[in-house]
């Protein structure tokens, strides 16, 4: 299954829990690694999960809580 990379404004465990969760309820996404201190997080989904759709999720998120979010280069 193809990784997606995020770099994610995540500053405490309850963002990565809340993206953990958000992506987490995908259909096709098996597992959503975060990693706080390096504000990234590492998407394992099949080829349904588009990372536009991952990130589209992401950015909702990230209007509400005004963190910031991208797809890693």
């Amino acid at each position: 299954m193809p990784e997606t990379r995020f770099d994610v404004g995540m500053t405490c465990e309850g963002c990565a829990s809340a993206v953990k969760r958000i992506l987490g309820k995908m259909d096709g996404v098996s597992d959503v690694q975060t990693d706080v201190e390096a504000k990234t997080v590492v998407v394992t989904a099949d080829a349904s999960v588009s990372p536009e759709l991952m990130l589209e999720k992401l950015e909702k998120w990230s209007k509400a809580s005004g963190k910031s979010v991208a797809l890693a280069a």
